[in-house]
């Protein structure tokens, strides 16, 4: 019989989207001492933040989107009289108003130009600051906050079939889990399938056996709706996070928008809410101690495309929620998007370094130095001042 071992060898993952696959999904856990909570969520694909926390109020935003990112006119809702929320967050705005979730608008990590998933996902886990140290170095930035946390220990752990995630290995103890994944493919991401391989020979043939396997898989070997799948992976976190976990980390894909954005972001993130109301709920009050960090490889063009979507960019944004973050504001400075702004002339210019909200977040937490935080863990980073990101 198919395994997922022999699913996975045929090359079924190869392409553009590979790095947003849901058979990539993952999640990797670790215990430390204390009660506070941190949890990253690294949504995989570049999410457009233009369309998540949409600036309507730069003047310049109409002239660049046609169908994108319009603001309260058009199904946004007002945050601040500048920002509107995606209809696809309209979920997480009681948390917004209890001051429980914020966003930074225009961040990104040292990658630059290069514009790949791999690359880019890979420097966002490993925290680096270039993007040939990330591949130099096989360990995560979270893996590197633990070695700096005196006393703390591992979970059980809990593997099924994939490897954790990148973002948590190194020496440091941990422990990884992963849903049961989903075998379907549908027919839009067959048809992406057969055109990224139609010239390839050796692809195209792998790819046709992949999905002759698949076809012929029992529904017990499919695994579960994939719609649930980021409902599951919050809810065994919050599970663990209950207990001795303090650590949690894991992804959701599905946020490569090149074409017909409209309908699959309001999915990605309408997911994204889900996920985290499901945290909220099942965390009780360990809620009022937790810290989720939502980060993205890059962002996408500031400019919409002509398939109605957003090609990878540069700067994007980060969400964060919790009961212990300072929400309802949006963090950081705004480029603008004139043209003579935007970077390289096609997108958002990013203000701050990614990794400096996560490096504050981490100091307020967990009594971690600075000059630890800039070295170790963050090689070259400069931390700036404090967004005062924590309540």
């Amino acid at each position: 019989m198919p395994t997922r071992r022999l699913f996975l060898k045929t090359g079924l993952l190869m392409g553009c989207s590979v790095a947003a696959h849901p058979l990539l999904s993952t999640a990797t856990f670790a215990a430390a001492p204390g009660e506070n909570r941190l949890v990253v969520i690294i949504l995989r694909g570049a999410m457009d933040g233009l369309d998540a926390f949409q600036p309507y109020g730069d003047r310049n935003l109409p002239g660049l989107r046609r169908t994108l990112s319009l603001g309260p006119d058009h199904g946004a809702t007002d945050l601040d009289g500048f920002f509107a929320l995606h209809p696809g967050l309209a979920d997480l705005l009681p948390l917004w108003r209890a001051g429980q979730m914020g966003f930074a608008p225009a961040v990104s990590t040292p990658y630059r130009d290069k514009r790949s998933h791999f690359d880019g996902q890979d420097m966002l886990e490993a925290g680096t600051g270039t993007d040939v140290e990330a591949q130099s170095r096989r360990d995560g930035w979270l893996n590197r906050l633990l070695q700096a946390i005196p006393g703390q220990d591992s979970e059980t752990a809990y593997s099924v079939g994939l490897s954790q995630m990148r973002i948590l290995q190194g020496p440091a103890p941990t422990a990884s889990w992963t849903p049961r994944a989903n075998m379907d493919l549908s027919p839009q991401g067959q048809l992406l399938l057969e055109r990224i391989h139609h010239d390839d020979p050796v692809f195209r043939e792998a790819s046709a056996q992949a999905l002759r396997i698949v076809a012929g898989l029992p529904d017990e070997l499919r695994g579960g709706d994939p719609v649930d799948e980021h409902l599951e992976l919050a809810r065994f976190a919050a599970n663990r996070l209950n207990g001795q976990t303090r650590i949690a980390s894991f992804s959701l894909a599905g946020w490569d928008t090149h074409a017909g954005q409209a309908g699959s972001m309001r999915r990605a993130l309408g997911r994204l809410s889900e996920t985290i109301l499901t945290l909220r709920d099942d965390l009780g009050p360990n809620w009022d101690r937790t810290t989720i960090l939502a980060m993205t490889e890059f962002g996408r063009t500031a400019h919409e495309n002509g398939s109605a979507g957003t090609d990878h960019g540069t700067g994007g944004a980060m969400l964060v929620a919790g009961g212990a973050v300072r929400g309802g504001r949006a963090l950081g400075e705004w480029p603008g998007l004139g043209q003579g702004d935007l970077y390289d002339g096609r997108d958002l210019m990013p203000m701050r370094d990614i990794r400096a909200y996560a490096a504050w977040a981490m100091h307020a937490k967990f009594g971690i130095p600075k000059t630890t935080l800039e070295g170790a863990i963050f090689p070259g980073l400069d931390m700036g001042p404090d967004p005062k990101l924590l309540a």
